[in-house]
């Protein structure tokens, strides 16, 4: 290993230059005496992490200073968390413990560090998130926020600098960062750092699409530029004109929103329109804020034509996380639709800046949203019997959804996310009224329980003490209140009939002098295919297992073979079955070895994806592509059942299902052509073909057997040369 000397001057040099850019980053939220604070836990840090270094090889000293920049410029965060930040690995990493800091920097700080301790498995480079610490990082959430935000810092920094990290590595925290804390941060407003989080997500886990996207946007940035001058240039002048002060300007939008949009639409980047966004900030009083917002709309709608279904108004009714905002959308002087978002220096704090900036306008009512948003955090954690996963998405379903609005009969607003039901509605205003539902009036409408409910519906809720919580309810709810409610109430009735099932089961078997044992009792489950002792109770009860069964079961001739020895079986039958035919196609595992493996139905990857390799429960490895839409859940809370996975350079052509969409105008022959194209010119065969014109417009998915990624290009530019074709595109599975 080749050494390389370390220029310890210039490295302190550095460490200064960027303490002092922390300092001005400080600078506005400062008082008495912080500055002293702020020192204190820099020596402490300073010292505490002098012989240790990043991956990079840079001094460790570097990462705290930069989260600390990050919470106190990105995020607008005071001094107490300052110091946390630069303290945030201590008590980890060192020999400080968390008296020591409670010495030097009071209680507060002590249990901020302390929060963030708990949880640093989250943010651990070196091990995958798990369901059970994302809880525990919520509970802090409820005591804290804080401590969230200072986390969100952390990975905001260690997402920036992850070029150094192992690839596999690179992908967990790109997809758990993607799955859970990019949404956290739009949850909690930061829209900035929700954007460059999800952008850097992307750069890791689907690098071509990234850098294709990123080349483009670069490709016509004068071009745009020189649009929104022309743009803007008149909006400008009629404020001035009518003396209202505000900043216009053009806001470029992610590549990870552009890709969403493309994806969604199954269209090019070539028809993106909205690459960017002008927004208008006015500077104004409190109390003149609606009024300035709307005569701006007035006058912008004025110059350009808006589009009627594009008016969103988050300022007479703000989102839960305290957005504030007026978006349209009008028509721009070349023919192209131009979003427009008008907002107020404050409101625009806001959304920058999210949850910090609510402190600084405590005064004003839009942190209720925020207030109430904790309370159903706490709600949700308050029910730990749920299992983890479980409970993460229920989580993420709820609390990172958009919302709608709902009055009760007294004119009561109720906050739901979207796609709630009557039932969901029931169960937010009491757990009681939604256990004896059953049925509602919507706007004086009688309607079933599973109505979804609309934006700013009058619902009133109608019961029967003769109602009980039903299984099917689980189908339609999608609070986490309602869900776990009906669970809780399930299994209450659950345990109750297995109660009786199991006194019906003791008296079967000592009628066939079986004795009645644990042992016994998992291997009748495992017989009746039943997942546990619970479940057959209730079977027995409920007459599903009778004593006819049970015979069969004494007579089977399994009651004497371990269990275990069966799984076993099981396992050591899956490694042998290696398929010869396609166990050279891919290498997996650290050592890369031949394994029996099935490709995953919902991205279909072909040689030349990255790929991955995910140990199922039931069905073996299955390989992933790490862009697959699925690829984030399944890293993100199952980090240790990821396999690596790479191609091997197999001489043998094997064939891959993989699928192609087509948009184009309807012609005459257009199929025969296609065809040709595919089977004749390629020689590709063609497993299914699904096509539908609607109004001259023909839309077709043709599922095809390739040989590799390079083939599928080629198949794709081809068929891009096919006139009255407009757009090709490889089909991802929607599962």
């Amino acid at each position: 290993m080749e050494e390389y000397v370390i220029d310890i001057e210039a490295e302190n040099k550095e460490i200064r230059k960027r303490y002092r850019a922390l300092l001005r980053a400080c600078k506005p939220t400062l008082q008495k005496g912080d500055k002293q604070q702020i020192r204190k836990a820099f020596d402490l840090a300073l010292e505490s992490h002098k012989d240790m270094r990043r991956k990079s090889g840079e001094p460790y000293i570097y990462h705290p200073i930069a989260v600390a920049q990050i919470a106190a410029e990105e995020i607008g965060l005071g001094t107490t968390s300052i110091v946390c930040a630069l303290l945030h690995d201590v008590v980890e990493d060192t020999s400080i413990t968390l008296l020591n800091i409670e010495e030097q920097f009071g209680k507060k700080v002590a249990k901020i560090i302390d929060g963030l301790t708990k949880i640093s498995g989250i943010f651990d480079p070196n091990s995958s998130i798990q369901a059970e610490n994302f809880r525990k990082m919520l509970l802090t959430l409820a005591d804290d926020v804080r401590v969230i935000l200072i986390k969100l810092a952390d990975r905001l920094h260690n997402m920036r600098t992850m070029e150094f990290m192992a690839r596999h590595k690179q992908l967990k925290i790109a997809s758990e960062t993607s799955y859970l804390y990019a949404p956290l941060a739009h949850r909690l407003g930061l829209y900035a750092i929700k954007s460059e989080l999800e952008d850097l997500s992307m750069k890791y886990t689907d690098p071509d699409t990234y850098k294709f996207i990123a080349k483009k946007l670069n490709e016509k940035k004068a071009e745009r530029e020189k649009f929104v001058t022309a743009f803007v240039a008149p909006i400008k002048e009629i404020l001035e004109e009518q003396d209202i002060r505000a900043q216009v300007f053009g806001r470029p939008k992610s590549i990870h929103s552009i890709w969403n949009k493309m994806r969604k639409k199954s269209i090019p980047f070539e028809e993106v329109y909205d690459l960017f966004a002008i927004r208008v900030i006015i500077d104004t009083s409190l109390e003149k804020e609606k009024t300035e917002s709307w005569k701006v709309y007035s006058i912008i709608t004025d110059l350009y034509r808006p589009n009627p279904d594009r008016l969103r108004d988050w300022i007479s009714t703000p989102k839960g996380n305290g957005y504030e905002s007026l978006h349209t959308t009008v028509m721009g002087p070349k023919g192209q639709w131009v979003e427009v978002q008008i907002r107020t220096k404050r409101m625009n704090e806001i959304a920058e800046k999210g949850f910090a900036a609510h402190w600084k306008y405590k005064e004003s009512n839009t942190d209720n949203g925020l207030d109430q948003w904790i309370q159903k955090v706490r709600d949700i954690l308050s029910n730990s019997d749920q299992n983890a996963i479980d409970f993460l998405d229920d989580f993420k379903m709820n609390l990172f959804s958009d919302e709608i609005f709902i009055f009760t009969p007294k004119g009561t607003l109720i906050q739901l996310p979207n796609g709630a039901t009557a039932l969901d509605f029931a169960f937010e205003i009491h757990t009681d009224i939604g256990a004896t539902c059953i049925g509602a009036k919507v706007n004086h409408k009688l309607v079933p329980l599973s109505h979804p409910l609309q934006n700013g519906d009058q619902v009133e809720i109608i019961t029967s003490s003769k109602q009980a919580p039903k299984e099917d309810w689980l189908g339609f709810v999608v609070t986490a209140k309602a869900k776990s409610k009906i669970k809780s109430s399930l299994k209450e009735e659950k345990r109750r009939i297995a109660e009786d099932g199991k006194e019906i089961l003791e008296r079967k078997l000592k009628s066939l002098k079986i004795t009645y044992n644990t042992d016994n009792i998992n291997k009748i489950a495992n017989f009746f295919k039943l997942p546990s002792s619970q479940d057959l109770f209730v079977n027995v009860a409920k007459g599903a297992i009778d004593i006819k069964n049970l015979r069969e079961f004494a007579a089977n001739e399994k009651l004497n073979e371990p269990i275990q020895n069966q799984f076993n079986t099981h396992i050591s039958g899956l490694v042998d079955k290696i398929d010869k035919k396609n166990a050279d196609t891919i290498l997996i595992g650290d050592d890369f070895q031949k394994v029996d493996y099935t490709l995953a139905p919902c991205c279909n990857p072909i040689p030349g994806d990255d790929i991955f390799g995910f140990l199922t429960v039931n069905d073996g490895i299955k390989i992933h592509r790490t862009s697959c839409p699925n690829a984030s859940k399944l890293m993100a809370n199952y980090g240790y059942r990821i396999l690596k996975a790479k191609w091997a350079s197999s001489k043998q052509e094997t064939c891959f299902l993989t699928g192609i969409r087509l948009v184009g105008i309807d012609d005459v022959g257009l199929v025969n052509k296609l065809t040709t194209v595919i089977s004749q010119e390629f020689k590709v065969n063609i497993r299914s073909l699904s096509i539908s014109s609607n109004e001259g417009i023909f839309e077709g998915n043709i599922m095809v057997n390739v040989n590799n990624l390079e083939q599928l290009d080629n198949l794709i530019n081809h068929l891009h040369e096919v006139s009255g074709i407009t757009s090709v595109s490889r089909y991802e599975s929607e599962n």
